[in-house]
């Protein structure tokens, strides 16, 4: 298959928001594909390339040459493309991934060109890509779209569900749980408050809700058949070398089979959570500071599925295995003020919020449904603009992902950053910052430059779940999840919050 057919697929989905035309345009093309080439189009359809990491970025692609006037370029090409610049490694290695890069956009027309930037940098915007290709795998191969979605779970991605699907629904509900093979976790939708997450999971006051300590780690999923251990984090990346203390504590475990979810931490010697930043860096190498497992879900235990067992009974089987010291912390109640209660207490300890979840619902595995909702504290600060990049995918044609700056008066600008975000922009908004940044812009705003420098005037509320310490801005400080809540022009630069009451929330371990 060319890649021009699935190219003017993707544009054509992006272009409707009808979720049934979305469907019936990737049906089409699945129904065209040969099956050596069916996991790759199904991946890329999904916004991902096959390769987890090539070693390029926005800055890998943002210098392109010329495009080709016509379509050759076949799917399986760009594939092994990717893939041999994912084994590239040591001297020299930069250098030829660039020549790799010419190489291959040098044979791509203008518009593969940029959906093939789109796919590297992760802004391919076709409207819910893995949801909306897992209906049409189920339409194409004539299978219930519930075990297509089921498989993708258990077997950890849509790409090995649809392979499955093609081959009949037998092998496609052949497909289970199965220790040593990660899953995609469970996630939770989000509530304001308690009170309306209890009134969600407990209408008449009578359900038992429980009610977890939201711990500020790395997501955990751990597996052990016999001295076999593997871990890996929310993303299904194995880290199992980087945490000797994780697979310590699963050895120790009186199971030879189990699958456990949890949070990996690192504490201070007070017993509070460390900052963000310490667990993140301590999973993403294998020194530095002491690591904790604390669990709070069992998927299996010895021979025994507990997918589709109702909460309650995954719990008891949890705390029958786990020692206290490795669950997370958890109240059951009936009581919204004693939920709320515990919330609270929770977020004095350090840790992030809670999640309230309902004990009689199954592990509905990769699926952010009702049965699990968070609660955390929001917090804002009014921060000013200090520069604003190009958008890509989407959001290109506008001025999109702001940079974030607190008042300090010991810079020469009179301001610091903290960090940037595009998130919580609607259309409207990329619109009117386009507009309003153009006139604050202190560089050339013609494309020429990925980054407009412009008048540290406007003043933007943010929302954020938490702050870090960080090398990377020169505050010495980065806002965590920060996202748009409103453009202040009732407020002037000279009343955003400063750098030092950051700092002070920083020191004080909540923002």
């Amino acid at each position: 298959m060319l890649l021009a057919e699935l190219v003017a697929t993707s544009v054509e989905v992006a272009a409707t928001r009808s979720r049934k035309t979305k469907v019936a345009l990737l049906a089409e093309l699945l129904g065209r594909v040969e099956p050596e080439e069916l996991e790759v189009v199904v991946s890329y359809l999904g916004g991902a390339l096959r390769q987890r990491r090539t070693g390029l970025g926005w800055r890998g692609v943002s210098a392109l040459p010329a495009p080709a006037d016509d379509a050759t370029l076949s799917v399986r090409e760009v594939h092994e493309a990717f893939e041999a610049m994912s084994q590239l490694s040591g001297p020299g290695s930069q250098n030829s991934r660039k020549d790799a890069v010419a190489d291959l956009f040098g044979r791509a027309t203008e518009a593969e060109q940029a959906w093939l930037r789109a796919i590297v940098t992760g802004n391919l915007r076709q409207g819910a890509l893995d949801a909306v290709t897992q209906e049409a795998v189920a339409q194409v191969a004539d299978v219930p779209l519930a075990a297509v979605r089921r498989a993708a779970m258990l077997a950890g991605s849509t790409v090995a569900a649809a392979g499955a699907a093609f081959e009949g629904e037998e092998t496609l509900a052949a497909i289970g749980l199965e220790v040593g093979r990660p899953i995609m976790p469970m996630l939770a939708s989000s509530a304001p408050d308690v009170a309306s997450a209890m009134a969600g999971l407990s209408p008449d006051g009578t359900s038992e809700v429980a009610v977890d300590a939201k711990l500020d780690g790395i997501r955990i999923q751990v597996h052990r058949d016999g001295d076999d251990v593997l871990v890996v984090t929310r993303s299904l990346d194995d880290i199992t070398a980087r945490l000797p203390e994780v697979v310590a504590v699963a050895r120790s475990l009186p199971a030879e089979r189990f699958v456990l979810d949890g949070e990996a931490l690192a504490l201070s010697d007070d017993g509070r959570p460390m900052a963000f930043q310490d667990t993140a860096s301590r999973t993403a190498q294998d020194a530095g500071v002491a690591i904790t497992p604390y669990f709070f879900d069992l998927l299996h235990v010895d021979g025994r599925d507990l997918l589709d067992s109702p909460g309650r009974e995954r719990l008891d089987a949890l705390d029958a295995l786990v020692p206290e010291q490795h669950r997370v912390r958890r109240l059951v109640t009936t009581d919204a003020a004693a939920a709320d209660a515990f919330a609270t207490e929770t977020v004095a300890s350090g840790h992030e919020g809670v999640v309230l979840k309902d004990l009689s619902a199954p592990y509905a595995a990769g699926r952010r449904g009702s049965a699990w909702v968070k609660v955390k504290p929001v917090h804002t600060l009014d921060l000013v603009v200090l520069a604003v990049e190009w958008g890509s995918g989407r959001r290109e044609g506008w001025l999109s992902n702001i940079h974030l700056g607190a008042r300090d008066e010991s810079s020469e600008s009179g301001f610091v950053m903290l960090g940037k975000t595009f998130k919580g922009m609607t259309d409207e908004i990329l619109a009117w910052q386009t507009e309003r940044f153009t006139e604050l812009a202190t560089s050339p705003v013609d494309g020429s430059s990925y980054v407009v420098h412009v008048r540290p005037e406007q003043v933007v509320e943010i929302a954020f779940d938490g702050l870090q310490r960080s090398t990377r801005y020169p505050g010495g400080v980065a806002l965590r999840f920060a996202r748009v809540i409103r453009y202040r022009d009732d407020k002037s630069a000279a009343e955003a919050d400063t750098i030092e009451a950051v700092r002070t929330h920083l020191a004080a371990g909540s923002p």
